[in-house]
Formats: C-alpha cells, sequence, structure tokens
C-alpha cells in the first residue's frame, strides 16, 4: 500500500491540521489549562467541538453512530494533537476505550457508545501496574461474587482516570500473575463504590491516577468479551493504541522540527543566519530524514492494522520504538539549537521535549518495543 493519503485522507488532514492550529493551540489550550491548575488537564469544551467534527466516534461502526474509520484515519488526527500539543482524551478515550468496546455485547455498546461519540463521556483505560509498562502480568483480581465479581488491585498511571466516566480495567480472573490467559476486561463506572483515584500531575501537565480497587462490586454486564478470554481484546486495544501513540510522537517530533527550523531561519549570530552555518544544517537534514522515516513506519502499521494483517502487532513496536527515538532527537535538537531560551518556559520548545517525555513512557518505551521486536522476530 502506498505511505501517502488517499483524497478523502488528505480532506481530513487538512481539517485536522486547521482545527488543531486554531482551537488546540498551546496557547490557548495547554498553557491555559496548565497555569490555573486544571484537574482535568484538557478542556471539555473542546473536548465537544471533537465530537462535532466527528473526532471522538472515528473508531466507532457506523451502526453504533461512529464514521466507521480506521487507525490510520485516527493516526492522523493524532499527528495534528502532537503537533500542537492539544490536550485531550482522544487516545485513551477514542482509540483505546473505543477499540476494546468493539469487542462489547450490544448492551454495553449502547450505553457507552452514544457518549463517547457525542463527546458528553470520557474514558480511559486501567492496564499498568507499576512504575514501568508490563502489560504481560496481571495482578489485580477480580473474583465471581453472586452474578457478578469483587474488583481488587490497583492501577497506576491511568490517564484521565479521575476525569472518566468510564474505565475499561484489565483483571485476572483465573491463573497466576503471569499467565497469558484468564484475563477478562471491565467497563467500571466512574461512581463505582470502593473506587478511589489518587491523582498526579505528569511532566507535560497531563493528569493521570493510581486507582484503587477495595472490593469494587460489579455485575455480569461490566464484562467486555468473554470471562477469562480478555487477552485478545487487551492485545488488539494495545495495538491499536501504541500506533495511536507512535502517531502522536511523529505530531511532537513534526512540531518540535518545524519550529526549531523556523528559529535558525530568524536568529542571527556573527551578523550571519544560524540557519546559514552548514554544521546546523547537516544536523536539520538529519533529524528531517528521521522523522520522515518514523512517520513512514507508523503509516505503515496503521495500514497494516487496517487490512486486518498478523503483522501489525509487530509493525505497531517497531513504530513505537522509531517515533521514540526521532521524537527524542527532534526535541534535544531543537532546545539545544534554541540555545538558552530553549531552556526557558517562555518558548514552547522545552514543552514538546515534556511531551515527548510522557509520551515515550506511555504503553512501554523504545526499550521495552525493542525487545518485543527481538522477540517476535527470532532473536
Amino acid at each position: 500500500m502506498p505511505l501517502y493519503h488517499d483524497d478523502d485522507q488528505a480532506m481530513l488532514a487538512e481539517t485536522a491540521s486547521q482545527f488543531m492550529a486554531e482551537e488546540g493551540a498551546i496557547a490557548k489550550q495547554l498553557r491555559h489549562w496548565r497555569d490555573r491548575d486544571c484537574k482535568d488537564g484538557f478542556g471539555h469544551g473542546l473536548w465537544k467541538q471533537f465530537a462535532e467534527m466527528g473526532f471522538t466516534g472515528m473508531l466507532v461502526s457506523e451502526d453504533d453512530g461512529g464514521l466507521g474509520m480506521g487507525s490510520y484515519e485516527a493516526g492522523i488526527v493524532l499527528e495534528e494533537i502532537g503537533r500542537n500539543l492539544t490536550p485531550s482524551p482522544f487516545l485513551a478515550s477514542s482509540v483505546l476505550a473505543a477499540t476494546a468496546l468493539k469487542h462489547a455485547d450490544n448492551n454495553a455498546r449502547e450505553r457507552w457508545l452514544p457518549g463517547l461519540v457525542s463527546g458528553d463521556h470520557v474514558y480511559t483505560v486501567a492496564i499498568d501496574e507499576g512504575a514501568k509498562h508490563r502489560p504481560e502480568t496481571i495482578k489485580t483480581r477480580a473474583e465471581k461474587s453472586g452474578n457478578g465479581f469483587k474488583l481488587t488491585g490497583q492501577k497506576d498511571f491511568v490517564l484521565h482516570g479521575a476525569s472518566s466516566d468510564m474505565l475499561v480495567v484489565a483483571a485476572r480472573t483465573s491463573g497466576n500473575d503471569d499467565d497469558a490467559d484468564g484475563i477478562t476486561l471491565f467497563a467500571v463506572p466512574k461512581d463505582a463504590a470502593n473506587m478511589s483515584h489518587d491523582a498526579v500531575r505528569l511532566v507535560d501537565s497531563s493528569m493521570a491516577t493510581h486507582t484503587k480497587f477495595d472490593g469494587v462490586e460489579l455485575d455480569g454486564d461490566a464484562v467486555i468479551g468473554e470471562v477469562d478470554g480478555g487477552r485478545e481484546i487487551l492485545n488488539a486495544m494495545l495495538t491499536a493504541g501504541r500506533i495511536g501513540a507512535a502517531a502522536e510522537g511523529v505530531g511532537v517530533a513534526s512540531g518540535a522540527m518545524d519550529m526549531t527550523v523556523d528559529y535558525l531561519k530568524q536568529r542571527k549570530q556573527f551578523g550571519k543566519l544560524i540557519g546559514e552555518f552548514q554544521a546546523l544544517q547537516h544536523r536539520a537534514a538529519h533529524l528531517y530524514s528521521e522523522v520522515e522515516i518514523a512517520r513512514a513506519v507508523t503509516m505503515k502499521a496503521a495500514q497494516l492494522l487496517d487490512g486486518g494483517s498478523e503483522k501489525a502487532d509487530l509493525m505497531a513496536s517497531v513504530a513505537k520504538a522509531k517515533v521514540a527515538k526521532a521524537a527524542g532527537l527532534a526535541v534535544k535538537e531543537g532546545v539545544q539549537m534554541h540555545g538558552g531560551i530553549g531552556m526557558t518556559d517562555e518558548y514552547d520548545i522545552g514543552l514538546y521535549m515534556k511531551r515527548d517525555r510522557a509520551l515515550q513512557e506511555f504503553l512501554g518505551d523504545m526499550y521495552y518495543h525493542a525487545g518485543r521486536v527481538a522477540d517476535m522476530s527470532g532473536y
């Protein structure tokens, strides 16, 4: 498949680019909510605008009221979100949670999807149970209790956990902590008794929680998919989320690179524009190549996922690792080429570095995914 947009995708990219640049700009969103110490870290008004644009329901089927688009189209929106550092629950709600709900029964989809599509609700996923992303191990337990389950355990760094109307929680219903089988996904409403959130502000000013489940009672309708059969759904959700995170990372890298190149064209030193110095030209050219390679591999991963390829999981990890490396280079070069002012809050380049740092850890860092690629390739 070609690594460029068709006419419809190009139109979506143009629409998303203009919308994020105008409504999701750094001064209007990220700095606005950060400087007000917003407990959510994003604006619900902008989330409603996402819904009006059709973004919130991109991965929701047309039968369920969405647009029925794919990971590739979601990646187009996520790249613009990253380019403008737009704080929103799009990745957690419209990619991760929406992917999980595709596997839910009709009653669950009718209960949860309309609120997502309309932008009235925000959803998230609760997977990790430690400082690092290690979904192979699930310790949180869901034990049979009457006609339902009792949920006990803790999830860490749950994005928008305290702001979400529902959490998709991965819990163990049988077996040992490290077993591949025995996982079940649950849709846990925000008002569930015995669930508590310890909110933390991440380095990029987004909000997350350490969420505890102290015997949370859930009925059987909370199960997404089949009991003990949640690993396949979890893997599908993670693959979609990793590709989405990679797409946002490409946007972060592109935004930082564009800002840096613009600065090279404006800043003078020794009577010359610093962009005229060959050493900086070489570094900028190298950075451009790395960002374009990262974009290409992310597009390929999304195409494979949308096409149902068994190689999508592998390419998702390739993309996540490659984007982490390219975006890390983009923000470091950006801060360094800006010089002293790159270390100040007055200039936005430092905000790109912070976002990159948080995004690299989300759903697995560069080393985790490089290890997955090696394992899946037989090394």
